[in-house]
């Protein structure tokens, strides 16, 4: 039996991320951004939500950051249906 406080993930839902970066960014950015989905805030900032396979892939994803030039806000592991425009994005498929 394990102390750790933390939940433990479900193997069949997709580990998903958002990354708030400062500045806007437009939806042509979403390919190049692994599919991740684009939202621009009111407050200036971009959100990048969706699935992310593994560390490596969001360690890449935050090397497109900055090779932008973009200031980084913060990366929060959520929970699949917590996140507003991707879950409303999935469910449209």
């Amino acid at each position: 039996m394990s102390n750790d406080p933390s939940p433990q993930s479900d193997p069949v839902q997709p580990v998903v991320y958002q990354i708030r970066i400062k500045g806007h960014l437009g939806r042509e950015w979403q390919d190049w951004f692994g599919g991740l989905a684009i939202t621009r805030e009111d407050d200036g900032d971009t959100l990048l939500t969706g699935p992310v396979p593994d560390q490596s892939a969001l360690h890449g994803l935050l090397k497109k950051v900055r090779d932008l030039g973009m200031t980084l806000v913060s990366v929060n592991q959520v929970r699949f249906y917590d996140t507003h425009s991707y879950s409303s994005m999935e469910r449209k498929k």
